[in-house]
């Protein structure tokens, strides 16, 4: 019986061991599985911002002389970069809460059980599916000098507005985003309130809380998450909101709707590859805390759903 108990033992050492062996292979044949990625991220972001932080640390990328930080001064100093990052900022600041909240209201609303829901949903969600020159288009039929809108004004004797070369061009491109933005958003609420246990909301329902009550206390603690990834998005869309500007407008619009992409776009077409190294770097570093932010408040409100 002994001899018999050693033997299994043995079977036993021999099948862990070649489990083992398994193991270790699919460790090292997974890692091959992610070395492409990895190759990616290395080749086509990490090196690259790489030479972006070197350009910015030089005076010109021929000469290569090395001047530390007086091109981040140069473009901190540079009015039209002031003027860059005040309208994008005013834009971000007016459109990404915007496009957050109207998108939890639609979601809300489209998820009670209204008439044409899916015909609403599809309505709003028919905006991601139009190419940037159709929208271009649509935009110029409405807001050209001598466009739809300007036409419609005139029936009830309004004088015509040069939208797009005015003061309002700042409502015009926020308009324009929102259309684009909002169905997309909206989706992303109505997976996340679908998402949340019936229980607790029948609960709340027995306990006689209102709509509104559970609305605040329930709901929105379980979108937290989803708050910040659209948030994320919405931040990240306005900030690509400059092909629509610069196709409705070209490459210098009126100053209310020059955005941090425009100065850019321009700095390269100079080829001062150092100006523009040193403001993306900025940009990038704003944005950087903008987002650790966000994750620290959506950390502090939804620590308790998540435990």
């Amino acid at each position: 019986m002994i001899i018999v108990s050693r033997q299994q033992v043995d079977q036993k050492r021999k099948r862990h061991h070649k489990l083992d062996k398994r193991m270790q292979k699919l460790k090292r044949s997974s890692g091959l599985f992610i070395a492409p990625s990895f190759l990616g991220v290395l080749a086509f972001f990490f090196l690259p911002f790489l030479v972006v932080i070197f350009y910015s640390l030089v005076d010109n990328p021929i000469s290569m002389n090395f001047v530390f930080l007086d091109n981040f001064v140069s473009v901190i100093k540079n009015a039209a970069f002031r003027t860059a990052v005040h309208n994008t900022v005013v834009f971000s600041a007016i459109a990404v809460p915007l496009a957050v909240v109207l998108s939890l209201l639609l979601a809300v609303v489209l998820e009670a059980k209204l008439p044409f829901r899916s015909q609403f949903r599809t309505f709003f969600l028919s905006p991601m599916m139009v190419p940037v020159a159709s929208i271009v288009l649509i935009w110029q039929v409405l807001f050209h000098y001598n466009g739809a809108v300007n036409d419609i004004l005139g029936v009830f004797g309004v004088e015509k507005i040069d939208w797009l070369k005015s003061g309002y061009s700042i409502i015009v491109i926020v308009i324009l985003f929102l259309w684009k933005n909002l169905g997309y958003n909206m989706i992303l609420f109505m997976a996340a309130l679908a998402s949340i246990p019936r229980d607790l909301l029948e609960v709340a329902r027995l306990e006689n809380a209102t709509s509104l009550q559970t609305f605040f206390y329930i709901k929105i603690r379980y979108l937290s998450s989803t708050f910040l990834f659209v948030t994320i998005m919405s931040l990240i869309s306005s900030f690509k909101i400059f092909r629509e500007i610069y196709l409705l407008t070209t490459d210098y619009p009126y100053d209310s709707i020059y955005m941090l992409q425009h100065f850019m776009n321009n700095k390269f077409k100079s080829l001062d590859y150092q100006t523009l190294s040193a403001a993306a770097i900025l940009m990038s570093l704003v944005m950087v805390v903008i987002i650790g932010l966000l994750f620290a408040v959506e950390n502090h409100f939804g620590k308790d759903v998540e435990g």
